[in-house]
């Protein structure tokens, strides 16, 4: 999840006024943007990554988009009905793949039954399209009927976003980590790993939330990864780029300059433990000790630069289908004496050289940030090896990229923290990810067991849409109260771009938005 590790949904608005153009819209540009991380594979039903996930936008259209508001507006498809157990979508006519094929409504529903179906194991199933779930195709009727394998409250959002890949993407998976078989504006034309990737506009894409016809829109986009956030400030201000987002203190520098900008907000300070089994984070007391152990104010203004917020729960991402605060007053404040006291009630006794030990084990951790946040996360990271060392704790960080944090994650499963954050818009789109089955057959990275969070979920999925908000917030402050989820600091993620203007959605550029100008 770009500015979160995983993120699913969401839109944002738009401010400034230089530097985006001011001038009359251009046609037959290429619009320059970056990324601060490779996005590893781009199978849209194989990624939770917000990285891929921006990249796909480009490649891969939903039945659905939603509005500032959060309602539903045609994609792929030109109606819809829907309850939380069934959805009908009908196509719009003449809708074709990259290759020039025609995308038919088999094709959609086993999109849709490929995530639904378990042993796929696909991140989406849960998230996106409850297990189980099974879809028909009538391609005379240009209709898609699902019914969900559980009762989803936001089933039309949920499933309507899901990304849609052609009939000979579906028969061959391989083509589609590198971006083939596609349904949306653009086709990648060329691709150089941790480098660059150049993708072209479909002359014969007419269906979206804009047709492919507008002035303005480019011909070519050219997605560059770099890494360091003060390179993409020097070539956004050069006009080398045309878009870059910026979490860390070279806003200041972009801001001064008076560029246009779209605007997200972004979970930035948010963290978890590991709670699988031999793991310290696995016991509720040293999970409370190490977050005692924080000033967990101090440690947000540190990664948002000072322009951050408080978290107020882990829906984050606008628009939100549920608001509320799980977070005001159910995580601990810091107390250093309540923390070493709550370690060694856990076992974890200081020795001779300070470090804390259990039964002849040393209290280390290994805790993992993502580089693709920003330069605010290392120092972020001092901060929180600084405080966890005063409490006798040997801790060792491991800066990792988008594809390692989620290799790690949902892979190998060798860490202790975890300070990649989560950004959903619907609340039930965290079930999946913050209980049931870990990984490999799972997204239970953190491998949570909360009885309370399980059961107030149960009660939540039977109402339907906004409904069920107040049952969603008390099944989140379950999570927050016993630690197993950690939000606390949010970021407003500003989008920069220069001689182009554009929306954001999903924490990504929303492709037939942009606007190139002279």
């Amino acid at each position: 999840m770009a500015g979160t590790a995983l993120v699913v949904g969401g839109c944002g608005g738009a401010s400034g006024t230089a530097g985006g153009g001011n001038g009359k819209p251009a046609d037959g540009k290429t619009f320059t943007m970056a990324i601060a991380s490779d996005p590893g594979s781009l199978d849209p039903a194989r990624t939770l990554l917000s990285v891929a996930i921006g990249v796909g936008k480009f490649l891969y259209d939903p039945l659905v988009h939603l509005d500032d508001k959060g309602q539903p507006v045609a994609g792929l498809a030109q109606t819809w009905q829907a309850t939380a157990q069934k959805a009908t979508f009908t196509l719009r006519a003449g809708i074709t793949c990259s290759d020039g094929s025609p995308l038919t409504a088999g094709d959609v529903a086993a999109n849709i039954n490929y995530v639904g179906d378990p042993k796929n194991k696909s991140p989406l199933a849960g998230v996106m399209i409850m297990p189980g779930t099974a879809a028909k195709g009538d391609d005379a009727a240009r209709t898609v009927t699902l019914t969900s394998g559980a009762p989803d409250p936001f089933l039309l959002r949920n499933a309507g976003s899901v990304p849609i890949v052609c009939g000979k993407g579906l028969a061959d998976r391989k083509s589609l980590a590198g971006g083939g078989n596609g349904t949306g504006m653009f086709t990648i034309t060329e691709a150089v790993a941790n480098d660059h990737y150049t993708l072209t506009r479909r002359k014969d894409y007419t269906w979206g939330p804009a047709s492919g016809d507008q002035k303005g829109l480019p011909d070519k986009v050219k997605i560059r990864v770099i890494p360091n956030e003060s390179t993409a400030a020097n070539l956004l201000l050069s006009g080398e780029l045309n878009e870059a987002s910026v979490l860390g203190p070279e806003q200041q520098r972009l801001n001064a300059r008076k560029l246009f900008h779209a605007d997200m907000q972004a979970p930035v300070g948010e963290m978890f433990f590991n709670q699988n089994a031999g793991r310290p984070g696995a016991d509720e007391k040293v999970r409370r000790a190490l977050v005692q152990g924080l000033d967990l104010t101090a440690l947000g203004k540190v990664l948002t630069n000072g322009t951050g917020k408080p978290s107020q729960g882990m829906v984050t991402l606008e628009p939100r289908a549920c608001t509320g605060d799980s977070v005001t007053g159910n995580l601990p404040a810091q107390d250093l004496a309540a923390a070493k006291a709550g370690l060694d009630s856990a076992g974890w006794v200081a020795g001779s050289d300070g470090v804390r030990a259990k039964g002849g084990k040393k209290l280390k951790l290994s805790v993992l940030y993502g580089t693709q946040l920003g330069p605010t996360m290392a120092s972020g990271a001092e901060l929180v090896q600084k405080a966890w060392k005063d409490l006798g704790v040997d801790v060792s960080f491991k800066p990792v990229d988008s594809p390692a944090l989620n290799s790690t994650l949902f892979g190998s499963g060798d860490w202790d923290v975890s300070m990649g954050p989560v950004g959903v818009t619907a609340p039930n789109q965290l079930v999946p990810l913050m209980s049931g089955t870990t990984p490999p057959k799972g997204v239970n990275f953190a491998g949570i067991h909360n009885t309370e969070y399980e059961s107030l979920v149960k009660t939540a999925s039977g109402e339907v849409g906004t409904a069920g908000c107040p049952q969603w917030q008390q099944a989140e402050t379950a999570l927050v109260k016993r630690l197993d989820a950690v939000p606390y600091y949010n970021a407003t993620k500003p989008f920069f771009g220069q001689g182009a203007r554009f929306r954001v959605s999903q924490d990504a550029i929303v492709p037939s938005s942009i606007r190139m100008y002279a």
